[in-house]
């Protein structure tokens, strides 16, 4: 199945490079292109894509609130969120996966990793090294800054207690794989238990399942050695 992709991006020089570089795979093509964010929703509501791939700074309407606008619709859920950004640590990269963007690259990857990046995301998996996910965790994901998740204590009660180590493994940028390894269980096994933390915790992918681990008090963020 061919992944459809919608580039955002308010430079027409980038977007035109992304778009030679998405469709020359065969398992990849974009749908369309926007050059702001509310460009961006509008075109995403009529294409239906699987991936946007979003500029962070944007002129008129930025990528933070435009990935929170798409990620409100319930007609699209099954469109991922994939920023990119110069910088990598910026809180709004933290913004926009409090928002429900899967993932973030910063945009001196390769080809090779912006095209396995697409592919990532639109499996609902997220994309967040254990270094990235630390440095926004230590920085950023630790400290809430809205009202959004006074629900989740009581629904992170509603996970097993295998649930709660697989999601507290996740949340350390562990892959299914180094779970499995970890706790003695099959990559499938993990994966199960991620989408049911996923489906009770009300997240649309992994990333915001981390993010949801953090900010509920699942998972404590590491202690800056003081001095």
């Amino acid at each position: 199945m061919t992944i459809r992709v919608l580039l955002a991006d308010d430079q027409a020089l980038l977007r035109a490079t992304f778009r030679i570089l998405i469709d020359s795979d065969p398992d990849l093509t974009v749908v369309a292109e926007a050059a702001d964010g509310q460009e961006a929703v509008d075109l995403a509501v009529v294409h239906r894509p699987d991936v946007v791939l979003m500029d962070i700074r944007m002129p008129r309407v930025d990528g933070v609130s435009a990935t929170a606008a798409i990620c409100s619709r319930p007609e699209l859920t099954d469109t991922h969120i994939l920023v990119l950004t110069t910088f990598e640590n910026d809180e709004n990269v933290a913004r926009a996966l409090r928002a429900g963007a899967g993932g973030f690259l910063g945009k001196g990857v390769s080809p090779d990793e912006l095209l396995s990046g697409i592919r990532t995301v639109a499996a609902g998996d997220a994309l967040l090294s254990p270094l990235a996910t630390r440095a926004l965790i230590t920085r950023f994901l630790a400290a809430p800054d809205t009202d959004d998740f006074r629900h989740l204590p009581e629904a992170v009660r509603t996970l097993t207690d295998r649930e709660r180590e697989v999601t507290a493994l996740a949340a350390h940028g562990r892959s299914n794989a180094d779970i499995a390894e970890r706790l003695v269980l099959s990559p499938l096994t993990v994966r199960s238990h991620i989408q049911r933390a996923m489906t009770k915790l009300d997240a649309r992918d992994r990333a915001q399942l981390v993010v949801i681990a953090y900010q509920s008090g699942l998972v404590k963020p590491p202690t800056r050695p003081s001095g």
